[in-house]
């Protein structure tokens, strides 16, 4: 037996109770984390300290720094996004829907827990804690394999929400860390069918494909961020530009960050000088089209084709002057990643011609991509953003940590 089937034998006997628990139980669960992520903050930003530490030492880009970082305001956020989810109504039971048979027989579907879910990820400690609580309030048991760059972190936080778990009354194994990060391990994960139920990739590109392509066990696809934002011929420009600085400089680190801006060439001359003052605050290196070189002149650096397919995680944007909301639309259904897209527009039928043809998780009109988020659409944290199609789609929150089952009741009946 390898050493994640080892985690999953624990896993598979934790889930048992955790399972059938009523929702108070997990409830005080949930608020014994946030009560005990609080009275320990001090810790965790202590060895938070020693993962930042070693991030600078290895050349951690600044905005994957960010990623990395806990401080006060950031555990106390996490800790609320555990009370909050306390007082969201428990998936688990709910009746979706039933019939009686001809014969008398009664089948009932229902929502019940998927079992053990296995979560890689990298260099976001706070994702420790979302993918906990969730699992926790869904009925599930979870193994966590974080990255190495978070690993004192992670370690502290999983330490903490097991302490609360234990005093709950659950065994602490409803909630287990992978304490070796390396690819060999995350390889078992991928293979451990019959210990895991679910595998939920978080990360980049690079992360997603790999699990897609290893793996033997179910796996949901969180998606990548090649976040686009449209500019139409009718858009406000002030607003235009509001929405285009903070969808990529409020927290360019994070999956829902624009990386690219498309302009109608009828407002282009009056957007895009406009837009670069105000990215310019924030030191954005714009990568642009001839056109919007022409407009912008030299310090503007010229777009590559890889460049519109990069999620950039950075302050960095792409940007292409193009004719038409056709063209846009074009564009982006070669390029978007399916996560987050939007228009900027003043025409009903320009949102809605966007909205149609756009396939993406979330599509906005006249709003931040920023907002692709499970705590922002009320699902409290979430565990991910899927951009795939079978299961769940958009912010996973607990209603897509579950699966359905079917309750035959009879007095009898053979066939």
């Amino acid at each position: 037996m390898n050493y994640i089937e080892k985690l999953g034998e624990k896993s598979k006997l934790a889930k048992l109770k955790i399972a059938t628990a009523d929702t108070g139980l997990k409830n005080q669960a949930l608020l014994n984390i946030a009560k005990c992520l609080r009275a320990r903050q001090e810790e965790i930003i202590e060895v938070n300290k020693k993962d930042l530490e070693n991030a600078i030492n290895n050349g951690m880009s600044v905005s994957l720094q960010d990623r990395l970082t806990l401080n006060e305001e950031r555990i106390e956020a996490i800790a609320s996004a555990c009370e909050n989810l306390a007082k969201l109504q428990d998936p688990v039971g709910e009746i979706l829907g039933g019939s009686v048979r001809p014969n008398g027989m009664k089948i009932t579907k229902v929502r019940v827990p998927m079992g053990v879910i296995g979560i890689i990820y990298e260099s976001r400690p706070n994702v420790t804690v979302d993918a906990g609580a969730l699992c926790l309030k869904s009925g599930n048991a979870v193994i966590l394999r974080g990255g190495k760059e978070a690993f004192n972190s992670n370690k502290k936080l999983v330490d903490i929400m097991r302490d609360a778990a234990s005093e709950t009354g659950f065994s602490p194994d409803v909630i287990q860390l992978v304490e070796d990060t390396s690819r060999e391990i995350a390889t078992e994960m991928m293979k451990a069918n019959g210990y895991i139920d679910v595998l939920i990739p978080r990360g980049g590109a690079g992360l997603i494909k790999s699990v897609i392509a290893n793996a033997t066990v179910p796996v949901i696809e969180t998606g990548t961020g090649n976040c686009h934002i449209y500019i139409d011929d009718t858009a406000d420009i002030e607003m235009a530009v509001a929405m285009t600085d903070n969808g990529k400089t409020q927290r360019p680190s994070v999956c829902n960050a624009l990386e690219s801006c498309l302009v109608h060439e009828k407002v282009a001359e009056v957007f895009l000088p406009l837009m670069k003052a105000k990215l310019d605050e924030h030191n954005v290196e714009i990568r642009g089209c001839a056109e919007t070189k022409r407009i912008l002149g030299d310090s503007v650096v010229d777009v590559t084709e890889d460049d519109f397919a990069t999620e950039f995680n950075d302050f960095i944007i792409s940007v292409k002057v193009v004719k038409d909301i056709d063209e846009a639309i074009l564009h982006i259904q070669k390029y978007s990643t399916g996560h987050s897209d939007c228009i900027i527009t003043n025409t009903l039928s320009s949102a809605e011609k966007f909205q149609k043809s756009i396939d993406s998780a979330a599509v906005y009109v006249n709003c931040s991509t920023r907002f692709t988020d499970g705590e922002e659409f009320g699902l409290g944290a979430e565990i991910g953003i899927s951009t795939q199609k079978l299961h769940a789609r958009g912010p996973m929150g607990l209603s897509e940590l579950t699966t359905t089952k079917y309750i035959i009741n009879g007095n009898g009946q053979i066939r």
